[in-house]
Formats: structure tokens, C-alpha cells, sequence
């Protein structure tokens, strides 16, 4: 018994591991597509990263642990809430996407400051490019399994 619980412990970590290793992975593909894309200056690197980082880690925060906890409540108590609860959902989601929207609002003001409009511009679409090839390759990696 305590071997097999060693193993699936094991398997466990390795798995973590791994999911850790592909996140790093797919930052750095990232990473590389814009620099390229945006074709990015010396000057403008050294500006452009730590913002667009910081960035990247509060809209990811909200993302994956506000916006989740809100949809896991929604999803949990759906079948007996009372709508007094669903509209106090509703006006927590929404506060949490106004606060997404202001956070990207306030990274285009100051990157304004950093990169010129067109690049900013370039950037929105060189994310949604990054994204799609991403979602394209883990279809083509679902139909191989």
C-alpha cells in the first residue's frame, strides 16, 4: 500500500512538473513571437518587457483565480440559487471584467509611452496570432492521440 501511494505521489510530481515545464515553454515561445513580430529596438526591450510582465502576471492573477472562483461558485450552486445570489454574482463577474478592462486600458497608456501606436496595435495582433497557433497545434496534438 504505502508503494503504491509512492508511486501515484510520484506520478503526481512528475505530472506538476511537466505542466510547469510546457507553461514555461509556451512563455517562451511567446516571448520570442512578439520580439519578433514587434521587431522591437534595444532600448524598446529593455522599456517593453518588465511592463508587458506585469501585466501579463495581474490579468492572468484575475483570470485564473478570480474569474475561476466566480464561474466554479456559478457553477456549484446553479441549480438552487436564488436570484438575489445570481445577481450578486453577476455584479461580482462584472466588476472583475471592468478591472480587467481598466488594467488593459492603463498597460495601452503605458506603452504608448514606450513603443509607437502602430506597434501597440501590432502587439494585439501578434497576441491573437501567438494564441491561435497555439490552439491550432493542440487540435493537430488531440487528433495524433
Amino acid at each position: 500500500m504505502k508503494r503504491l501511494l509512492l508511486i501515484l505521489v510520484l506520478l503526481f510530481a512528475i505530472n506538476i512538473s511537466a505542466q510547469h515545464k510546457n507553461r514555461e515553454r509556451i512563455k517562451a515561445l511567446k516571448i520570442s513571437f512578439i520580439t519578433e513580430k514587434l521587431d522591437l529596438s534595444e532600448k524598446e526591450a529593455q522599456e517593453f518587457w518588465p511592463v508587458y510582465n506585469a501585466f501579463e502576471k495581474q490579468t492572468s492573477q484575475i483570470r485564473h483565480r478570480e474569474i475561476k472562483e466566480i464561474k466554479a461558485e456559478i457553477k456549484a450552486n446553479l441549480d438552487g440559487m436564488t436570484d438575489e445570489k445570481a445577481m450578486e454574482l453577476i455584479t461580482k463577474l462584472n466588476d472583475t471584467e471592468t478591472r480587467l478592462h481598466n488594467l488593459r486600458l492603463d498597460f495601452t497608456s503605458q506603452l504608448s509611452e514606450i513603443i509607437p501606436a502602430k506597434k501597440i496595435i501590432l502587439l494585439k495582433v501578434s497576441e491573437d496570432d501567438f494564441k491561435r497557433k497555439m490552439f491550432e497545434e493542440y487540435k493537430k496534438k488531440r487528433k495524433q492521440d
